[in-house]
């Protein structure tokens, strides 16, 4: 099987001032009523930066991809694939799983790529339909399959550690693209391996 030449995927460019950021958290911390001249809390708006800076912080990688030599025309599916992201409007992250899928055009993909991918679109503030589609349709514009599916099914703790404080709550999203929309029985097939058929009905 021959490698063919791999897309390099690039993050977008942009500066990280982590000083500034200290100094808007110590702010916020202030304006909260939180002093922060303690020996414990002496230090935290600048923890606060960092760890920020290293949620929405992603690295270059290639998708490597190696023509489908045997023709497979079957379902490729990585499930459980660990995500977290940060909901851009309160902050606060959610956190889960991605199943991720397609069907074989002349392409197929290293299989490690379909995390990298999900991970892509996870660092930046986020909401979780839109991160479902960003994966789907990226996924089907780079790799041009016959189909494409994404569930991803997370914990946001904007919703259970404040407001309605619903824990345990999940939220389940999913983005179907070519054969596995327009199919029902591929459909059916893709929910099924994912484990989420009964909440796909």
């Amino acid at each position: 099987m021959t490698l063919m030449p791999a897309l390099r995927v690039v993050p977008p460019a942009t500066e990280v001032d982590l000083a500034a950021a200290e100094r808007a958290a110590a702010d916020l911390l202030h304006a909260l009523g939180i002093a922060t001249d303690t020996e414990s809390l002496r230090g935290t708006p600048g923890r606060i930066a960092r760890a920020y800076a290293e949620l929405f912080s992603t690295h270059e990688f290639d998708l490597t991809t190696f023509p489908n030599d045997e023709r497979y025309d079957e379902l490729v599916l990585a499930r459980s694939i660990p995500m977290r992201a940060v909901c851009e409007h309160h902050l606060l992250p959610f956190t889960g799983v991605a199943h991720v899928g397609y069907l074989p055009g002349e392409r197929i993909l290293g299989l490690s790529k379909l995390a990298r991918v999900v991970s892509h679109f996870c660092a930046r503030p986020q909401v979780q339909e839109r991160l479902t589609t960003q994966v789907a349709d990226w996924l089907e514009e780079q790799l041009e399959p016959r189909g494409v599916g994404v569930v991803i099914e997370a914990e946001h703790t904007c919703m259970t550690l404040r407001g309605i404080q619903a824990r345990g709550a999940t939220t389940v999203t999913s983005a179907l693209r070519g054969v596995l929309r327009e199919d029902p029985r591929s459909r059916q097939e893709f929910f099924a391996l994912t484990g989420t058929e009964a909440r796909h009905g």
